[in-house]
């Protein structure tokens, strides 16, 4: 069921995709820029997979993996992940999305399988090593490699979506975000229960234990979680080599000028350091990436930690969320991706300061809600943990996947992209390694952490409220005299 209705979301998500044509576009135009971006997404999801299958894999084993520990491993693959942008940044400017993203699938799909492993070793007591500094070792060179990911898929982006078109384009981003973490922790969370010693099914969970389950010991064959989606990120690597194309011009259409801040300055070339300036001598950059740390800090501090409060203490009468935590999180990861893109587009001019304000204003409520009601409503909080998931996706989509690329243009779209993108994991793991520690403590710091975090994006987005790349408000000034011609 749960499956039927993301797979709902997503063909609702593709014909949305063909009705939006604000710059009329051909009919093949859009078919084949569907062809490109769809794999790309899926790709990209997937990594996502192998990304939160961590925290999934938490839950699963036990005390051999505490809080604490969670919280050091993951802030270490975060912390590695936003760094990363400084190399892989103009690298993908340089190379390609399609480079791009076939790297991150190969170097995620290796990191997974040597992840596997060692949960494998370390279950089965065959190898004694500092668990935290093994973990946060292979975990860091997988977040290395995911970190070609959202930049590679911006990058392709770039060039085959007009300004005007990107608010919308960042609502697909988010919706492959909420996917993937639907894979991650639904697909996920099944693995794992098909693969306990004592778990019984069908003819799946037959297949995966003669894959997966020792044959010298009965225990919970945890390690699949990390082998599974390392074998289907390989698949989608022999998809994206034959479909995905960089350009239009590639796939043999006219050149198409996006009218972003790249508009008129194709002919130059920039070498990395001029790729670098784009964000770090730009204070509108700056402003961007710090609005991104603050997202960072409120999708994960909810995605990563309600899944562990939820284990931990309790819920009576909101079970559902646990238990479906994936779909919860798709779902209203797509309505917060499209919510702020299409208020971007259609309302504020594809100007992404406005939603951004509401967004963070509302996580703030949303924050102080959750305070209130801890431990006296499950099912209040539930709903408050999800509410500013959605809120985050927007943000995210709207900064990292849109506002960077707008204001970087395509010459310059990964590296932006990628500071903005490495900013938002930079705050994840600020919160991976402080709530970590603090809800050992007490939970209420929890949502405490995360509100001077929202109310530092909502007037940072309130400072950039009318903040346009020139070339778009040339082109909106152009578009505008021309229907008052008409």
């Amino acid at each position: 069921m749960d499956l039927l209705l993301v797979g709902i979301c997503l063909a609702v998500i593709i014909g949305l995709y063909f009705h939006n044509n604000p710059m009329g576009h051909s009919r093949w135009f859009m078919l084949r820029r569907f062809i490109n971006w769809f794999p790309l997404g899926m790709t990209y999801a997937f990594l996502y997979m192998g990304r939160y299958n961590l925290n999934v894999s938490k839950n699963a084993l036990g005390d051999l993996m505490s809080k604490e520990d969670l919280g050091l491993i993951f802030a270490a693959g975060t912390v590695t992940y936003a760094l990363s942008f400084l190399i892989n940044g103009p690298l993908v400017d340089k190379i390609g999305g399609k480079r791009g993203i076939i790297i991150a699938a190969l170097g995620a799909s290796g990191a997974n399988v040597l992840l596997g492993v060692l949960t494998w070793l370390l279950v089965m007591g065959k190898l004694k090593v500092n668990m935290v500094v093994a973990f946060s070792f292979l975990y860091s060179v997988n977040m290395y490699f995911q970190s070609y990911g959202a930049v590679s898929i911006i990058k392709v982006k770039a060039y085959w979506f007009h300004v005007r078109e990107r608010g919308v384009f960042g609502a697909i981003f988010g919706t492959l975000i909420s996917i993937g973490v639907y894979f991650a922790f639904d697909w996920g969370q099944a693995i794992v229960n098909m693969t306990k010693a004592n778990a019984t099914g069908g003819w799946l969970h037959d297949l995966l234990k003669a894959i997966f389950a020792s044959t010298t010991k009965p225990v919970d064959a945890t390690w699949a979680v990390f082998f599974i989606p390392s074998a289907i990120l390989i698949v989608w690597v022999l998809i994206d080599w034959w479909l995905i194309k960089d350009t239009p011009e590639e796939a043999d259409f006219p050149y198409f000028d996006t009218h972003d801040a790249s508009s008129g300055q194709m002919h130059i070339e920039l070498t990395a350091l001029d790729l670098l300036k784009k964000v770090f001598a730009s204070p509108l950059m700056l402003l961007i990436a710090a609005i991104g740390l603050t997202s960072g800090v409120f999708r994960n501090g909810i995605t990563q930690w309600y899944f562990v409060f939820a284990a931990e203490v309790k819920q009576p009468g909101a079970e559902f969320f646990l238990q479906h935590w994936g779909l919860l999180l798709c779902i209203f990861g797509i309505i917060g991706g499209f919510a702020g893109g299409m208020a971007s587009d259609w309302w504020f001019q594809s100007r992404r300061g406005p939603p951004t304000a509401f967004l963070c204003g509302f996580i703030l409520i949303m924050a102080m809600v959750m305070a209130v009601f801890l431990f006296s409503s499950p099912l209040i909080l539930g709903c408050a943990s999800v509410f500013i998931v959605m809120c985050a996706v927007g943000i995210t989509s709207l900064m990292a996947g849109t506002a960077a690329t707008d204001f970087g243009g395509r010459k310059a779209a990964a590296t932006c992209s990628g500071i903005v993108d490495g900013c938002t994991y930079l705050g994840s793991g600020i919160q991976s390694f402080s709530l970590g520690y603090l809800t050992t403590w007490n939970w209420h710091y929890w949502p405490y952490f995360l509100m001077p975090f929202a109310l530092v994006g909502m007037l940072i987005a309130i400072k950039i409220w009318h903040d346009l790349p020139a070339a778009t408000r040339k082109y909106l000034a152009e578009a505008g005299k021309s229907r008052r011609l008409v």
